[in-house]
């Protein structure tokens, strides 16, 4: 059976592989690592401040969920037993009362930190009733809020505070910032960065779920300074409110305005996104990294990533030396 097969486990490569980001782009990532990969760890966001996460947060002053469900939902396996718990995780309520778009993975998860009062414990207990291929961590100890700075459209400029406002805003993102601005990072999180054979970037939202772990003092240090390989999966597309207008080279030198001493091995891009291949080339040899250009767009012409076609680039890529 190949290493992208089911209970493919022998198959898949001896590698430590970390993950970082948040949300669908994050959740694709590790669908296709974990057909390709023995040992992973996600390490997600927690900046979430709309929808059923940031409910739950203001109730319960927690760390917003919704991101670590999405992580270890994409951690389930493709039998029945992952199938199914996935669903349930992702199962959302459509009621008229207070229940109305609470997803099951959010309260589940939430119980937990309510019982344990430990983060990683709770998740390490979901996924253990999941059975995930792999780990969830959060990126620090306390929920983040993002603020960036924002040119309108008017030319004036203004601060937009809230990971929903910052995604949503109509102006051009010039600046992000976190706050707190020097959170406690997960403990555990930096020592998989650390034990890491690669650690992966993206793809995601660029503001709101790759670039926030750079904004942490102590995992940026911990990036820069992992002897782990570091990969780097650019978007298909440039997101409305975030990246508009942008090209993969200027998604790089985003990364690199706010991570100046981390360098990369691998940028791994689809073609169809490079209209100059050899701007983008050049982007790459500045941070140190070889461009890989692989075919990973879903064939329904949307702007997400195929998993099947991610899993087939990463076990490429990851078994490169």
């Amino acid at each position: 059976m190949t290493a992208l097969g089911r209970h493919a486990v022998d198959d898949r490569l001896d590698l430590k592989v970390v993950a970082l980001g948040g949300g669908h782009g994050l959740a694709a990532s590790l669908s296709g690592l974990r057909r390709v990969v023995k040992d992973l760890t996600a390490v997600v966001t927690v900046a979430d401040n709309g929808g059923s996460s940031g409910r739950l947060r203001e109730e319960f002053q927690c760390l917003p969920p919704g991101d670590l469900r999405m992580a270890l939902a994409a951690l389930c396996d493709d039998d029945d037993w992952g199938r199914t718990w996935a669903d349930v995780l992702q199962y959302r309520f459509a009621t008229r009362g207070q229940m109305d778009e609470h997803a099951v993975g959010n309260l589940l998860i939430v119980a937990l930190w309510e019982l344990l009062s430990d983060h990683v414990g709770g998740l390490d207990l979901v996924g253990r009733l999941l059975q995930a291929q792999g780990r969830v961590l959060p990126m620090a100890e306390t929920p983040l809020d993002i603020t960036a700075e924002v040119e309108l459209p008017d030319g004036r400029r203004a601060q937009v505070r809230g990971q929903v406002e910052v995604a949503t805003t109509e102006g051009r993102l010039l600046e992000v910032a976190l706050d707190p601005a020097d959170p406690a990072p997960c403990g555990e999180a930096l020592t998989a960065i650390g034990e890491a054979d690669w650690v992966v970037l993206g793809p995601g939202s660029w503001f709101t779920s790759v670039i926030p772990h750079l904004l942490v003092p102590d995992l940026r240090a911990a990036l820069e300074q992992t002897t782990a390989r570091r990969m780097v999966v650019l978007n298909l597309a440039p997101q409305t409110g975030e990246t508009t207008g942008f090209t993969p080279e200027r998604h790089l030198e985003t990364l690199s305005h706010h991570a100046p001493g981390m360098r990369l091995d691998i940028v791994l891009a689809d073609p169809s996104t490079v209209s100059d291949e050899a701007a983008l080339q050049a982007a790459c040899e500045v941070v140190g990294a070889r461009l890989v250009l692989a075919d990973v767009a879903s064939e329904d012409g949307s702007a997400r990533h195929d998993v099947t076609k991610l899993a087939v680039a990463y076990a490429g890529a990851l078994a490169t030396t």
